[in-house]
């Protein structure tokens, strides 16, 4: 049954614009190029996906439709408990086999609103839980999922180095971390767009320039796989398998 409530059981050098008064998006240049943008804040990201919770499925989530049904059926071989983060309006949720345990947290408690009504006007018993929660601070045990997904996500959090951290933690030794997101392009016209784009993160609710490194400095988590996806390879497909502690034994 679903549970309602919000609480379950290199080289560069850089250059940073100052922080204004509202709390703007720091940016990060080398050479004169924006290259990075630095933390956006909780209430920012709160705000921004309150604006696009009305409008959410009939535009970013038509986007993402193909890229986000793939990597279902990716998760769809598996089996277990899954934790889906950053489950938005639930979009995905009815299309995770009948057999999976589905769990799903959110930031934005206007997503989640939208999610719920769609679990219980569909009936989706595999879906046990939907919290809002802070993917940087989990509230669940260690090892608590088979497989961890993280679908358009590691753009809008505020720390991702330190979501990666607890992504890894929550999921079982031998279990994946799966995520789907977009990494920026130093060059081209995309990268042009994209660094265009970056002074309105804060408005917009998610970094238009993020290089892949912020999500491959957690040692927990080996990658096995990368894969583009449709359409036009804007958002890339992640698997990372979470290793197995090495005990004192294994170490001698």
């Amino acid at each position: 049954m679903l549970n309602m409530n919000n609480e379950p059981q290199g080289r560069r050098k850089f250059n940073v614009r100052p922080n204004d008064s509202r709390r703007r998006a720091v940016l990060h240049k080398a050479d004169g190029k924006i290259v990075g943008i630095g933390r956006i804040e909780e209430d920012v990201v709160k705000s921004a996906y309150r604006r696009w919770a009305p409008v959410y499925d009939a535009t970013f989530g038509k986007v993402s439709t193909v890229g986000r049904k793939h990597v279902v059926e990716v998760i769809n071989q598996r089996r277990g408990r899954v934790l889906e983060v950053g489950v938005g309006t639930g979009l995905s949720l009815a299309d995770y086999k009948s057999d999976l345990e589905i769990v799903g947290i959110d930031l934005s408690p206007d997503m989640l609103e939208k999610a719920r009504e769609r679990v219980a006007n569909d009936r989706m018993t595999h879906v046990t839980g939907l919290h809002e929660m802070d993917a940087s601070a989990l509230s669940f045990p260690d090892a608590s999922f088979d497989t961890v997904v993280a679908m358009y996500v590691m753009t809008v959090v505020p720390d991702p180095e330190k979501v990666m951290r607890e992504l890894a933690r929550v999921t079982k030794p031998g279990g994946e971390v799966i995520l789907v997101n977009h990494f920026s392009q130093e060059e081209g016209v995309r990268g042009w767009v994209e660094r265009r784009m970056a002074p309105f993160a804060e408005i917009i609710g998610w970094r238009p320039v993020f290089d892949v490194s912020r999500v491959m400095g957690c040692t927990d988590l080996q990658m096995v796989q990368r894969q583009a996806l449709r359409p036009w390879g804007i958002f890339t497909m992640m698997r990372f398998h979470r290793q197995a502690a090495v005990t004192a034994d294994a170490a001698e």
